[in-house]
């Protein structure tokens, strides 16, 4: 606001440091001719003395007010709609004294328009200033591009007079012809800049008739991305909530954006994606219609495989205490970019899926998952809302699982009031068995997490150290996670992978040595028995007669003192590799006669 009125009054100042300068050249051309004058010209705030007769001679609008008007000694003429104002009738006025002054593209305009205005045609003097204006804008100022551009951006201010003498159309023709016949402005070039000062409704029409002559519209978008760029300055598209503006000043913003929106071109990729969401950022901050919001997030879904993070963290401009990003518009950006796959798929087939498609799929959902991550730390996100987001991630293009388990994590810790259904809930959204190694490690240690979902994790990295233990055939190993994606420390995973590992040579050399410790024993009892046979079998009937039809009692086994050594290396997998089950397990019964341990 207060540069707004620095610069009225700057405009004001200067305005009247020109009418006193005029009034001033009027003066001493009066005081040259020697004669007093006879007539007082009141032009807007500015007053000219000057005389009747030179004005009349070729002026036919002020021959008719003097003519027409009652009093016999006119000495005052009001004229309140020159176009240009004063500094345009200063100029008439100099024409009609005879005085030169220098013709140029910056005051052509302003020449033709005036002359317009005071009727100064060839019926009240040969070669007089509409003829001379008209000699000059045909044959000098419409001949070049920069003359064109010049006097059209001279022409909006003198509406409706430069529309009535055709001078705008004549302008704006011009420039798509040259525009378009020159291979050296088939792109933007210096004049580009010039353009951006024209009034919105002149700019369209610009483009317009260079599209209407050839010129590409794809050729276009630099130029629409710099008039953008100029028109919506100020806004504070990247914070949260919204600076009041005047409603003129808004309304005027408003319309520019979503014009500027029509007129953008269809090709994909013709726009970078961050113009795209700085776009539909002024889009949701002056709060345009829905269609230019929603053929914002369409283009943008389109190039979504382009897009960065901080494309789609677009803050929620509304005051009402709900998240810190717009959450829905996000969202619509993702299902957009889905129906259009869907819609892709469906028109291809018979296509062979490409390495690019599949790379850029991955892309997206790489995209998606930190998303959901940087979305997941705001409190005010609720439980809905972060499902709803993380199921649109594509399963075909998660490698890893490990994206959506750090989202999950850091949703769990920036809630902790969570009950444990909620909690269960989101921890559905991921798959255990597709954590990497260093993923299984922290989610084994996370006190966050439920009880169940620690038990899965476990039971699949179990399952995956047996596989590595027996040559890896039952499954395809998973790749380790990505570093960008990684939420642990390196030095964390790598020490407690060694750790693991550490246990497991430990266990394995002390079986080892158990084994060896058992058949040196085997070796020593055989011996004894061989040494003492004739004892050993009088015992041996001693006892039978004893016991009577009593079968022998159950003695441990070697087997057995290994099993319990394995079962604590794989406390879900039986001695023989299988996994134990026990709902729905029925043991069969044991023949006590044939029974062996």
């Amino acid at each position: 606001m207060a540069d707004s009125e620095a610069e009225k009054a700057g405009v004001c100042s200067s305005k009247n440091e020109r009418l006193s300068t005029a009034m001033k050249r009027t003066s001493e051309w009066i005081f040259s001719q020697e004669i007093p004058s006879d007539v007082t010209v009141h032009v807007g705030e500015a007053s000219f003395s000057l005389h009747k007769f030179p004005l009349v001679s070729k002026c036919g609008l002020i021959r008719k007010v003097v003519s027409e008007s009652s009093d016999g000694d006119l000495t005052s003429i009001e004229l309140p709609d020159c176009p240009g104002g004063a500094e345009a009738f200063e100029l008439a006025a100099m024409f009609c004294y005879g005085i030169n002054f220098e013709i140029g593209t910056e005051n052509i305009a302003m020449l033709r328009c005036v002359a317009e205005y005071l009727e100064m045609t060839e019926e009240y003097a040969i070669g007089n200033l509409v003829g001379r204006s008209e000699a000059y804008i045909n044959e000098v100022a419409l001949k070049s591009l920069a003359g064109a551009v010049s006097v059209l951006h001279m022409s909006q201010t003198l509406l409706p007079t430069a529309e009535k003498v055709k001078l705008v159309s004549r302008c704006i023709d011009a420039i798509a012809f040259v525009a378009c016949k020159d291979t050296q402005f088939s792109m933007v070039d210096w004049w580009a800049d010039d353009l951006t000062v024209l009034r919105i409704d002149i700019f369209q029409r610009v483009l317009v008739a260079m599209m209407s002559r050839g010129f590409k519209h794809y050729s276009l978008a630099p130029l629409l991305m710099l008039y953008a760029q100029k028109s919506l300055r100020g806004l504070e598209v990247f914070a949260k909530g919204r600076k009041k503006f005047e409603a003129q000043h808004e309304h005027e913003k408003r319309v520019v954006l979503e014009t500027i929106v029509s007129l953008l071109p269809r090709e994909k990729n013709a726009l970078s994606v961050s113009f795209l969401s700085m776009l539909l950022r002024a889009a949701l901050y002056l709060d345009t219609t829905v269609a230019c919001r929603l053929d914002l997030e369409k283009r943008m879904a389109a190039q979504l495989g382009q897009a960065a993070l901080d494309d789609l963290l677009i803050p929620s401009y509304a005051f009402t205490g709900d998240t810190l990003f717009d959450v829905d518009t996000a969202q619509r950006i993702m299902v957009n970019y889905l129906d259009l796959e869907l819609e892709l798929d469906a028109n291809e087939e018979q296509r062979i899926p490409s390495s690019s498609s599949s790379g850029e799929l991955q892309r997206v959902g790489r995209l998606m998952e930190n998303y959901v991550a940087e979305i997941a730390s705001d409190r005010n996100l609720s439980v809905s809302k972060f499902i709803n987001i993380a199921e649109l991630i594509p399963e075909q293009s998660r490698v890893t699982e490990d994206g959506m388990y750090r989202a999950i994590d850091i949703y769990l810790k920036a809630h902790p009031a969570l009950s444990d259904m909620e909690r269960k809930k989101v921890c559905s959204l991921m798959e255990c068995q597709k954590l990497s190694r260093e993923a299984c490690a922290h989610a084994a240690q996370n006190d966050r997490l439920p009880v169940q979902t620690v038990v899965q994790v476990l039971y699949y990295e179990q399952q995956r150290l047996r596989d590595v233990m027996n040559g890896g055939v039952a499954e395809v190993k998973l790749p380790a996670a990505p570093a960008k994606l990684n939420i642990y420390s390196n030095e964390t995973a790598a020490a407690t992978v060694s750790d693991e590992l550490s246990l497991l040579r430990r266990e394995n050399a002390d079986l080892k040595l158990e084994l060896v410790k058992m058949k040196m024993k085997m070796r020593e009892f055989e011996k004894a028995s061989l040494s003492s046979s004739p004892q050993t079998n009088t015992n041996t009937n001693t006892n039978t007669q004893l016991q009577g039809d009593k079968p022998p009692l159950p003695k441990k086994s070697f087997m057995n003192s290994v099993s319990k050594k394995l079962g604590r290396l794989y406390p879900f997998v039986r001695a023989d590799g299988i996994a134990s089950n026990t709902k729905g397990r029925v043991r069969p019964a044991k023949d006590r006669r044939h029974s062996v341990s």
